[in-house]
């Protein structure tokens, strides 16, 4: 009998469409049976290491058919499958190979070198599974010998890895979070399904029983051929859970596999592939896009088939979000909101007007007591979810406790940082992480809301905000702004001026930096940190609000 695990219920979709296109990754389709096989064979490769139960096996590359066939092969195998962000320098992926207990790394061969200069002062070192194009050899004498993915894949069995699996089986995903080193977020296969991939299809209530996957295909309920595009690293949540809720429901994954964005790219896709959907993060990738479109004749690309472009991990500003509903009508333009330590919790959906958000039943807004806010009382407090929530952070019994907090009635909550509100309708309003509220002279401000306020000024192509020092105020708020082309001008009177007909007075940017490209961390999320880097010794121009 099948459980709420996450290759149990792969295997029941695979088995109903076996036919069907479950992956295209670049020049590589995959249909459902062909990537169950894969990844049976590499499950069973893991077995055939000796390693025990809930082993953690870390994936170094870029988004490619092999990240897949490996994450499912591990959850087959009764492994876990741990994200490994590629931009990491040496000392990062050391601190992360020791403190996730990796002890199998699949590497694409482009990073090998990164892998082995992070585990060569290592005993016992990771095994290493290389991915690449050619079969690739152990150097004789090697202290740190590795294996050819392709190989591994290949000589093992493509029958499904014996191992009985439960819905406690771990998935664990790391973060960096605003602050501090990597967090791996450990939770049960059972509730990430439900609290982040869909629990069996977003249109749909969720499935009471692992084979209602396949009574719904056979209905006719599940997604059909319908093609998602991927565009953010697997490497991140975001690509993760995207990913999966289309193979719950019997779709096609296309994986954006480019090694830099490129909205052009993005759009020749979804005319190649005919895509359903995209999943975007935010204006990082959303704005490029709604340029590409902008510049294009009428025609160029052929986008008939796309019904909905979605975003998660960073919220959509106004601004970009009309400029995409304007060019592309009758397209669904959404923010989805969730956090890796709480699973996906909400959209905002067109005609919306700010960062409001729709929430689950489980979601609500705490005070410092961890006492739910009343809708309508104008206060701003945490915002949580209880239920299907993560076990705790691997390793990390203190910040666990303080993210994962048990209230005075025994209800356990995830509370990750972000500051919200609850309107009189119900709604939520989610002004920000904490770490990131500027206080100037008393007054909170909420970065994300001065930035949506910027971008909507018509020669602002993108733009990050951050508190600065100030020896008057505390704080005082400065933007990094990057302009819609050449030649276009951009001051800090000029946005000011903008800024007053949007925002209060206090919210107004006191000092500007204009720039060629705004910093983005390696999720595609702005940088605060880099953007006060180059605020603080640069001289840019500042003046009162």
């Amino acid at each position: 009998m099948s459980e709420f695990n996450l290759a149990d219920l792969f295997e029941l979709v695979a088995a109903a469409v076996p036919d069907r296109t479950a992956l295209v990754a670049g020049p590589v389709r995959l249909t459902y049976r062909q990537l169950d096989t894969r990844a049976n064979r590499f499950g069973n490769y893991l077995l055939g290491l000796g390693v025990p139960t809930g082993t953690h096996v870390g994936i170094v590359a870029h988004n490619r058919s092999e990240w897949v066939e490996a994450a499912i092969g591990c959850f087959k195998a009764r492994m876990v499958p741990i994200n490994v962000n590629y931009r990491y320098v040496a000392p990062e992926l050391r601190y992360l190979v020791d403190n996730a207990d990796l002890e199998v790394l699949v590497v694409e061969d482009s990073l090998l070198p990164l892998a082995r200069q992070a585990v060569a002062d290592r005993r016992p070192s990771p095994r290493l599974v290389v991915i690449g194009a050619q079969p690739l050899l152990a150097e004789a004498g090697d202290a740190d010998p590795f294996e050819s993915f392709e190989s591994a894949v290949t000589a093992s069995s493509p029958e499904p890895p014996g191992r009985p699996r439960s819905g406690d089986d771990h998935y664990v995903l790391y973060t960096g979070g605003t602050t501090g080193q990597p967090k791996g977020v450990v939770w049960r296969q059972e509730d990430i399904f439900f609290a982040a991939m869909g629990g069996g299809g977003w249109a749909s209530t969720p499935i009471a029983r692992p084979e209602e996957l396949t009574e719904r295909m056979a209905a006719g309920r599940s997604a059909s051929a319908a093609a998602m595009l991927v565009t953010a690293p697997l490497m991140h949540g975001n690509a993760q859970w995207a990913s999966w809720s289309c193979f719950f429901m019997g779709g096609t994954v296309v994986l954006y596999t480019e090694r830099t964005y490129d909205a052009r790219s993005v759009l020749r896709l979804v005319s190649e592939e005919h895509v359903l959907s995209v999943a975007l993060v935010g204006d990082a990738m959303a704005r490029p896009l709604s340029r590409a479109l902008a510049d294009s004749p009428p025609g160029t690309y052929d986008t008939s088939s796309l019904l909905v472009i979605g975003s998660g991990g960073a919220m959509l500003s106004a601004a970009v979000k009309g400029e995409l509903e304007e060019q592309l009508p009758g397209v669904i333009v959404m923010d989805r909101f969730g956090a890796s330590e709480s699973g996906a919790q909400g959209a905002v959906e067109r005609g919306a007007r700010g960062p409001r958000f729709v929430m689950g039943p489980d979601t609500t807004v705490l005070d410092d007591d961890l006492r739910s806010l009343s809708p309508g009382d104008g206060r701003v407090g945490r915002l949580a979810r209880t239920g299907r929530i993560p076990l705790c952070y691997y390793k990390d019994a203190a910040k666990t406790a303080a993210t994962f907090p048990v209230d005075a009635r025994g209800t356990r909550w995830s509370v990750p940082g972000d500051l919200a509100s609850i309107e009189p309708d119900g709604t939520i309003t989610v002004h920000g992480r904490g770490s990131a509220t500027i206080n100037s002279g008393g007054e909170k401000i909420f970065p994300e809301e001065v930035e949506g306020a910027i971008k909507s000024h018509p020669d602002v192509f993108d733009a990050v905000v951050v508190g600065l020092p100030d020896e008057r105020f505390g704080e005082r708020v400065a933007a990094v702004v990057s302009s819609r082309g050449a030649g276009t001008r951009i001051g800090l009177e000029d946005v000011q001026d903008h800024c007053r007909r949007l925002v209060a007075g206090y919210k107004v940017p006191r000092q500007l930096l204009v720039v060629e490209e705004i910093p983005l961390t390696a999720a595609g999320k702005p940088d605060r940190a880099a953007a006060r880097v180059l605020l603080e010794p640069s001289g840019s121009e500042g003046s009162p609000a």
